[in-house]
């Protein structure tokens, strides 16, 4: 597949997180961004992000307890 070139200008902070990001992954920073252009396009991140809060919806109150239990102070509840 013929490649073309795009030029961007962003914020130095966002740069030099997308350098960390693809190399964390092995990427290129042309085929990371690449990845994340096909993933939004094609449907891919806004499934991924309905899947995760339909997840944190039906466990809310398991992550509710485990909250409030580190709250709880040891022996608060003792006798």
């Amino acid at each position: 597949m013929a490649k073309t070139q795009l030029g961007a200008r962003v914020d130095q902070d966002v740069a030099e997180l997308a350098k960390r990001r693809a190399a964390d992954l092995g990427l290129s920073i042309g085929d990371y961004l690449a990845r994340l252009v096909q993933d939004d396009a094609s449907g891919l991140r806004a499934r991924a992000v309905d899947a995760a809060a339909r997840f944190l919806a039906e466990h809310q109150t398991v992550f509710d307890e485990a909250e409030q239990g580190e709250r709880t102070p040891r022996g608060a509840n003792a006798a």
